[in-house]
């Protein structure tokens, strides 16, 4: 079957190709902890839309400092006060997850290098039934910083959420002689540390040879008022200089501009210090939110700059004659399986699995990627309907862990684009959030 470059893959249909030799390639740092973050994105997202009938959904989240000896322990304790529930339906249901959990613990020594979460319990699939599921977290992006276990309706993820917030941090500050204020921007936070009024005496009447000696004494005041806010700016930094991308200067008229030049602020923040300068209205903290919006094109410049140009390196060469370039599921896969792919780029908002499926009546097996939670097909092969076929659970894999293990063993690089730029929002919409750059022309 023959099908143009960048066609749309066939629903239902299953691509072999040339299988590359498997080589043991580790993944970058980087990518490592791209990946882990994406398949945490998802079971978040998972975990956040169960609910139980009442509070019987067991959360166990243990830190790596915590022995797991102690958390069985206290779980055995837990589950003789379960057996004081009065209703039967609860009681039973608690006791489930309960036992779930140290079902999972079972054989454990320890809660590993970033420690563990455990999520237990009947969850609700409509029409008052419940699905007994247990869901281990056991490959963290980060540590885990408290032990933390609860019964409610809902599973408690906020120490996993805060795994996904990104971390990366702007320094603030706009400045000028009458005031000053300056803090930190995190992602969508604006924290204002401090704002600093000054003595320093705008105008002055005084004529003759006075007037030298006030304008001497006003320079002298704004020099010391400017050297406390760098200071005490630089100190409050240099706390925070590992998450510091860069920091970003404001302020009404030309005395930002003095400040940034004048030698006042610690070495090391001053090398953090980015070269634009922006004019805003105030020196306070409505002056820190107008900085924010006149620099967020720069700081999204910083934050994204690779994703929109991979993204647009990727529409560029869609576009050629002989592009390096192709996307869909189908030809990323046989692309991938040839070693043509360079940089194998994936939507963190994919969400598709590939299921393995096997059946019954002709032993045929096959795999299929899909998304939901579709009915089982009828076996391709003999043509059983689905009720002679069944899925296999162990082996089905989520669609951006397949495609990245193979991406692997071609040591093809491996992106994960965010919806938070226009481009990774395109790559989603319009090419099904599957793509890739290659190392030559392919078709």
């Amino acid at each position: 079957m023959s099908l143009p470059l960048g066609a749309p893959l066939p629903e239902g249909l299953i691509t072999g190709g040339l299988t590359a030799a498997p080589l043991v390639v580790r993944m970058s740092d980087d990518e490592e902890l791209q990946a882990k973050r994406a398949r945490l994105r998802k079971q978040l997202e998972e975990l956040e839309s169960y609910r139980g009938m009442g509070t019987e959904l067991v959360t166990v989240i243990i830190p790596p400092d915590r022995q797991v000896s102690d958390v069985r322990h206290q779980l055995g304790n837990e589950a003789g006060q379960a057996a004081n529930i009065k209703s039967k339906s609860t009681k039973k249901h608690v006791t489930d997850a309960i036992e779930s959990a140290s079902h999972a613990l079972a054989g454990l020594r320890n809660a590993g290098e970033n420690g563990l979460a455990l999520f237990c319990g009947h969850v609700i699939v409509g029409n008052n039934k419940t699905r007994m599921t247990t869901i281990v977290l056991d490959d963290l992006p980060e540590p885990l910083t408290s032990f933390r276990y609860r019964c409610d309706s809902t599973f408690e993820t906020s120490q996993i959420a805060e795994m996904l917030i990104d971390r990366t941090a702007y320094g603030l500050l706009v400045v000028d002689r009458s005031e000053a204020a300056y803090g930190i921007a995190s992602g969508r936070r604006l924290h204002v540390q401090e704002y600093i009024p000054s003595q320093v005496p705008s105008k002055h009447g005084r004529g003759g040879q006075s007037a030298q000696r006030f304008e001497r004494l006003i320079e002298e005041a704004a020099h010391s008022f400017f050297k406390k806010v760098s200071e005490r700016a630089s100190n409050y930094w240099l706390r925070n200089l590992e998450n510091l991308k860069g920091i970003i200067v404001g302020g009404p008229g030309a005395t930002k501009d003095s400040v940034v030049n004048g030698g006042f602020f610690h070495h090391e923040i001053q090398q953090r210090i980015l070269p634009t300068l922006f004019d805003v209205g105030y020196s306070n903290e409505s002056g820190l939110r107008e900085l924010i919006q006149n620099a967020g094109a720069l700081m999204d410049q910083i934050e994204l700059d690779e994703e929109r140009t991979l993204v647009d390196r990727f529409l560029q060469e869609i576009m050629q004659a002989h592009p390096k370039a192709t996307y869909s599921e189908m030809l990323v896969r046989s692309a991938l399986d040839q070693g043509a792919v360079d940089t194998l780029l994936l939507s963190e908002n994919l969400r598709k699995r590939r299921e393995v499926y096997s059946c019954r009546q002709c032993q045929h097996t096959w795999e299929l990627t899909v998304e939901g939670r579709p009915a089982i097909p009828a076996c391709p092969e003999c043509q059983a309907k689905s009720d002679q076929v069944r899925i296999n659970e162990e082996a089905g894999r989520d669609l951006t862990d397949d495609l990245a293990e193979i991406a692997k063993r071609s040591s093809a690089s491996v992106k994960y684009i965010s919806m938070d730029t226009e481009e990774g929002a395109t790559l989603m919409t319009a090419f099904g959030g599957v793509a890739a750059l290659l190392r030559w022309p392919w078709t």
